[in-house]
């Protein structure tokens, strides 16, 4: 019996609102699909129910009474917490409450996606978060069609109706054979890669990144005879111990038989964001919001990773993660 009472009331509701703001039986009445002498009983059958006069109506128009005015926002209010409610079972028959769905890079390194995850449910216990590989185009796609929440992605990207966090920075350095002549120097000249090829992820992951990275090394004096896309750190490392071939990636540890070392100047960089659309129940942009600065706290302690619109404080040594790509 309540719960008649209380559908009904919402559906009188609903009729109120909608003359209300047409202020025109007729046109309400095809807004909500509905014949006009039903409508016109729904709205009486609230009045009764209130027992106030919610409407003058006349021949020549339908204004709303000073009731009516101060009921309106009331009832819209409520019609947007039924319509929430509705939102959030139908994401329950999903089976998509409770989760984050967000996307990170193949290469991001092992350590990082660890405390990733830890902080994450360090601030939110109450969630579920699914991380999925996905490079920074196929984030876009899925975040533009609600199959991803949030991300963390390279720039350029196309990031139209989305929503970005704080620019960060990670510096890359050059990973040759140990046995090299550029091995043997601290720090090692862009240009002085001259001759040798390149290994970089695949451009399909990043395309605007992977495209701004061979323009700056064009533009620093370093233009590659050939350019390998490694999507597994293992098959890179392989090319590298080749003795032909080199490596852009941010700081890693020397391991046998190749060594990492900082380009002079800092010339090259990962710009990296977090992304998100910003869609759904309040709720859950809220757990889509922890995310971002969760991932953004995480991306600055374990990557090293700086703000770009600040100059740091101080060097930051990154911790090592498990692939030399990441």
């Amino acid at each position: 019996m309540i719960s008649s009472l209380i559908v009904n009331l919402v559906g009188h509701l609903r009729c109120f609102v909608a003359v209300a703001e047409e202020l025109h039986f007729g046109r309400a009445a095809e807004r909500l699909g509905m014949a006009q002498p039903p409508l016109s009983q729904r709205v009486q059958r609230l009045e009764r129910e209130l027992g106030v006069r919610l409407f003058d109506r006349s021949s020549r128009k339908v204004a709303l009474t000073a009731p009516g005015r101060l009921l309106l926002d009331e009832a819209r209010d409520i019609l947007t917490r039924v319509d929430r409610i509705y939102s959030v079972a139908e994401r329950a028959r999903l089976g998509e409450v409770g989760t984050v769905r967000a996307g990170l890079p193949s290469d991001l390194g092992g350590p990082i996606v660890a405390a990733l995850i830890a902080a994450f449910r360090a601030r939110r216990p109450d969630l579920r978060l699914d991380l999925r590989e996905t490079g920074t185009a196929e984030q876009v796609r899925g975040l533009a069609e609600g199959a991803l929440d949030a991300g963390i992605v390279r720039h350029p990207c196309d990031s139209r109706g989305l929503e970005l966090g704080p620019m960060l920075g990670r510096p890359l350095g050059v990973l040759v054979p140990a046995a090299s002549e550029l091995a043997a120097s601290p720090e090692v000249h862009l240009a002085d890669l001259g001759g040798r090829d390149l290994v970089v992820p695949p451009r399909e992951e990043a395309p605007g990144a992977h495209d701004d990275l061979l323009a700056s090394c064009r533009r620093h004096g370093y233009a590659p005879d050939a350019v390998h896309e490694a999507r597994h750190p293992q098959f890179a490392l392989g090319l590298v111990l080749a003795g032909t071939a080199v490596a852009l990636v941010p700081r890693v540890d020397d391991t046998t038989g190749v060594a990492w070392r900082p380009l002079v100047g800092e010339p090259l960089a990962w710009r990296t964001s977090c992304i998100w659309r910003r869609a759904g129940d309040p709720e859950h942009l809220r757990a889509i919001t922890d995310f971002v600065a969760v991932a953004t706290a995480v991306l600055r302690r374990e990557a090293g990773m700086t703000p770009l619109d600040a100059a740091p404080a101080r060097r930051v040594v990154p911790r090592p993660s498990s692939g030399f790509l990441a």
